[in-house]
């Protein structure tokens, strides 16, 4: 049997997974669902939003949500890099984290919204009533009565 993977799946601010021994991959891309194992020639993909699924050399499986990213295998190099992604080990929770994320997100999303609708709204008023001042008051340019 060859040696098995070093996988490392990153993201800009830390390193979700850093696994010696891992003997498979599956993953999908543009193309659809893929599988590396051990002694695969050098490849490179852009990862689709998904899950990627692995087992260990003790046959223990992990499971990483991605929102895309790129996967790159050079040699027993297997590396992930994403924006984000959510690491479970079992397949059930790591729906419910993925599910609870997702929930979060968009109520950040809806109450950014909400504030810049707010702060816009305060910025039109704002204008209005120096507009509405501004046509109160004559301007009368130097020597006009």
């Amino acid at each position: 049997m060859s040696t098995p993977l070093h996988l490392l799946i990153a993201t800009p601010q830390r390193v979700l997974v850093d696994c010696a021994d891992v003997v498979s991959l599956r993953g999908e891309d543009g193309s659809g669902c893929f599988g590396l194992l051990p002694g695969h020639v050098d490849y490179l993909t852009v990862l689709l939003p998904s899950v990627l699924r692995w087992r260990r050399a003790g046959g223990e499986p992990g499971f990483c949500a991605v929102r895309g990213g790129v996967l790159s295998l050079s040699g027993r190099e297997l590396r992930v890099a994403c924006r984000e992604g959510i690491v479970g080990e079992h397949l059930e929770e790591l729906e419910a984290r993925v599910r609870q994320t997702r929930e979060a997100q968009r109520d950040s999303a809806r109450q950014a919204r909400v504030e810049h609708l707010r702060l816009h709204t305060r910025a039109v008023r704002q204008l209005v009533c120096y507009l509405r001042a501004e046509g109160e008051t004559p301007f009368h340019p130097e020597g006009e009565p």
